[in-house]
């Protein structure tokens, strides 16, 4: 059973461009990433950008266009033993929102060998982030 819960948002770091490994992104589909300690691992580094990639398999049907793009993956917290990928939706009542959220940790699963917990931000979606508008 997926296990869903809400919270505010919490400090946001942006994905590296593929020019630069340390450089945060400028697209409007930079994700947030944030780990539990500030030391820089280029191992631990790896494996959230696999988990960014995986994600972008999860596409919004009513968009047409996947989570990562869409901006709608705010932060990834790897843990020792879990993962939690906090996110949003595009519109608090979407239909979808149960699908997306087990597609969410089914892909982060194929990542990472242990617990996969996903949270769901109260934070208002605006098509801003994602270059739409």
């Amino acid at each position: 059973m997926t296990e869903i819960t809400t919270e505010t948002p919490t400090q946001p770091v942006t994905e590296p461009t593929a020019a630069s490994d340390t450089a945060p992104a400028a697209t409007p589909e930079a994700a947030s990433v944030a780990t539990a300690d500030a030391a820089f691992d280029p191992a631990r580094r790896a494996t959230e950008l696999a988990i960014l990639d995986a994600l972008r398999g999860v596409v919004d049907p009513e968009i047409g266009m996947n989570v990562v793009e869409l901006a709608l993956i705010k932060q990834i917290i790897l843990g020792p033993d879990s993962t939690e990928v906090k996110m949003i939706l595009t519109t608090p009542f979407c239909p979808y929102a149960g699908s997306m959220i087990a597609q969410v940790k089914e892909q982060t699963e194929t990542v990472v060998d242990h617990d996969v917990k996903v949270t769901l931000l109260a934070e208002r979606w605006d098509p801003k982030d994602a270059g739409l508008m």
